[in-house]
Order: C-alpha cells, then structure tokens, then sequence
C-alpha cells in the first residue's frame, strides 16, 4: 500500500468574540438546507456610528436571512463569526437570546430624537421568527414605552401578526414600517429574492397598516441596474404602491461588497449574461454606484411620486428616507 506524507498541520488561531460566541451556539433546527443556531449575545441595542447614517441605533433580532436575496449586502456581517461562504448567510441563521430583556435594560441610554432602526442586517420578519417571535418580543418591549422614534425594515406580510402591538406603540411614539419592495413583477421578484413574500403581499401589508393606524410606505432598494431601474418598471412601483395607500415611497441604488458580489455576478451569468460585463466595469473598485446614477434615480422617483400624489412623510420624519448603508465601508460595521 503506498504511503503519502503527512500534510503540515495548520495552526488554527482561538475565536473570540461574536465568531466563539457562534461556534458555541447550540443547533435548533434543520430543514429545507436552513439551519437554526441559537446566539446567547450581551447587548442588543446597537450604536450606530456613522455620522451620515439617518438613524442612531440598531437592532437585528438575527444574525443572518432565509429571504436569501440574491443582491444582499448584509452577507459581509457573517463573516465576523468566521462564516465566509456568502451563502452561509441565507443557510445558518442565528437566533438572538434574551432580546426583550437585554433591551428592556439598555432603552435608558436612548434619548429624545434618536431613531431606533430595526432590521438593517437582518429581516426581522423572516422566516424564523414564526417560530421564534424575537421580534415580537422586541415590540412588546417598545410598546411599554413612550417617546421612541423607531423604523422598521422587512420584505414580510408577517408583520401583519404584530399589528395589535404597532397599533400600541404608534400611540406614544413615532413608528414607521418600511416595506421593501424592489419591482411588481412577480416572475423576476421570485429569482431576485427566492424565499421572500410575493410583492402584492407586501404591497397588502402596507395598505392594512395604515388602514389600522400604523404609518407604512415602500421602499424600493436596491434599484438593479438594467434590471429593474427603468422608468416603465419604477413607475409601476409607484403606482402600485399609490393603490396600496403607501404614505411615501423612496429608492436606492444598489450597494455591492465582494461578499455579496460572489453570489451575486454569479446569479447575473446565468439570469442576465448580457448585463455582467457592465457590473463588472462598475463595481470594479468600488461598492456603490456613482453619484449621477443615484441622481438620476432620486430626480425620476421625484417625478414619480409627484405625479402618483405620494407624500413625503418619512423624508420630512428622518434626516434620510432609508436606513441603508451610504457611507465609506467602515461605518457600516455599526448596522448589525
């Protein structure tokens, strides 16, 4: 029998931190290719310290989305536990411990016009919270108190579960529920973000929301180009959103990190080949979009919410009408 040397071993450096803290997490549950951690944390009210950000805290109920949108610029903030694999985001979802008590005793450090963003990193609406309910045991919490600012961003009908609750905390405090929706095409939404709700579902959502009291509009990020960024399919937005009673609309250019770029060039190769040698000469060096691009699609969605009678609630409300990531990448570590 033939022999082989042995390979050198390879000194593995201790984890420490958010990633042992993950390496320790105990698996829940198995299914359809997801997997369920729990994620014992010592903090989950998070402050945001980017001086451009519209928003001065963040909450994440998960580490990690089921939704497993193909543009996703999240997937970078599994690599803090060591997960690299961007599909590792979609794939190992980690669950927050004691959320509503850790933030029942870290709501005193927030003060009067500071806004609380839920779900930058994470849909706090995902799959996951069916079964879990961190998120509604976040806005339990939030509904004992009074003076918040708070914005809420999913691409789930399943907030609809909570509307009793929203209908509290709206009383005594300023809420706002953010529906992203990216195009009304069904088809291309279904290849775009594979397990999230349908758009009409949560074009649904927004008009029961504020049928119910709960101020809810739509936002459209990121806008795709060639894909989804033209003014026919924009407008169909916008007027789609005008018949769900949306009380505002607003968009944002795509935002592409290497990590979401390896999964995301490879969806283009085989969904829009034609598109993938324009995103590699635009990402090449940088993650955003240049300025004229996001010019352009602010002057077009301008237009369009002038001509559908969409107000500017949120805009006048936040200092921006999105709470994504729009500043140099080292402020981004703060959204999670």
């Amino acid at each position: 029998m033939a022999s082989f040397p042995l390979l050198p071993q390879v000194e593995k450096k201790p984890l420490v931190g958010i990633a042992r803290l993950a390496a320790n997490g105990e698996s829940i549950r198995l299914g359809h290719e997801v997997e369920y951690f729990t994620l014992p944390v010592r903090s989950l009210l998070n402050r945001c310290t980017g001086s451009r950000m519209p928003f001065t805290w963040t909450i994440n109920p998960y580490r990690g989305c089921e939704f497993a949108c193909k543009y996703c610029y999240a997937r970078y903030t599994h690599e803090f536990m060591e997960l690299r694999d961007g599909v590792d985001f979609e794939q190992k979802i980690y669950v927050k411990e004691h959320a509503a008590g850790l933030l029942r005793q870290e709501l005193h450090h927030v003060k009067p016009r500071e806004e609380i963003a839920i779900g930058t990193a994470t849909d706090p609406y995902q799959p996951a919270e069916k079964k879990y309910e961190v998120t509604r045991a976040i806005m339990e919490e939030l509904s004992r108190h009074r003076g918040l600012e708070i914005g809420v961003v999913t691409k789930s009908s399943l907030v609809l579960r909570d509307i009793d609750i929203l209908q509290r905390i709206s009383e005594h405090n300023q809420l706002f529920i953010n529906l992203t929706v990216t195009t009304v095409n069904t088809d291309l939404a279904r290849i775009l973000e594979p397990r999230a709700p349908r758009p009409d579902l949560r074009l649904q959502a927004v008009h029961e929301l504020n049928a119910a009291g709960v101020r809810a509009g739509v936002i459209c990020a990121p806008v795709l180009p060639g894909i989804t960024d033209s003014p026919k399919a924009l407008e169909a937005l916008v007027s789609t959103a005008h018949q769900a009673g949306a009380r505002y609309i607003y968009a944002n250019p795509l935002f592409l990190k290497p990590c979401s770029a390896a999964v995301f060039l490879p969806f283009l190769r085989e969904n829009f080949p034609q598109l993938v040698a324009s995103y590699e000469q635009r990402f090449r060096d940088r993650a955003f979009l240049p300025d004229s691009y996001r010019k352009r699609i602010s002057h077009l969605m301008a237009g369009l919410r002038k001509k559908y009678g969409i107000g500017d609630e949120y805009r006048r409300y936040s200092k921006r009408a999105h709470p994504l990531p729009l500043d140099p990448e080292h402020e981004q570590m703060t959204l999670f």
